[in-house]
């Protein structure tokens, strides 16, 4: 039976939290920032929370993470 390997690319975009869930960088962050608000680049900082319905997919691409 072959090893079980992670997704290169999800691994490289998504970590996991302690309680099971994945959070991720931000889209829409790379340029164009005149054309976004004060609240919106402030917001866009950091990293957000991935949605409960993508969990179980992402599971499966970072089985070991």
């Amino acid at each position: 039976m072959p090893k079980m390997k992670s997704n290169r690319a999800a691994a490289k975009r998504f970590k996991r939290t302690a309680n099971g869930g994945f959070k991720s960088g931000n889209s829409f962050t790379s340029h164009r920032f005149h054309g976004k608000t004060k609240k919106q680049r402030r917001q866009l900082r950091g990293l957000s929370m991935m949605d409960k319905t993508n969990v179980k997919r992402y599971k499966k691409l970072l089985p070991f993470k």
